[in-house]
């Protein structure tokens, strides 16, 4: 979604009306978890949502 923010606003810039333009929304939602984020806030992370994870960083 902020990837495509700056389509938008490069469109406003050239003299789009905002009223006019389409919204679009995401096709894909991904899901990142930062591990080493909740272990150092003491976060518990349940394995299911571990495991439904699209991207993990640890």
């Amino acid at each position: 979604m902020f990837r495509r923010s700056a389509q938008y606003v490069d469109r406003i810039f050239k003299g789009a009306v905002p009223a006019e333009m389409p919204v679009e929304q995401p096709t894909k939602f991904e899901l990142v978890l930062n591990l080493k984020t909740a272990k150092l806030l003491n976060l518990p992370m349940p394995e299911a949502v571990v495991l439904q994870a699209d991207r993990l960083i640890e």
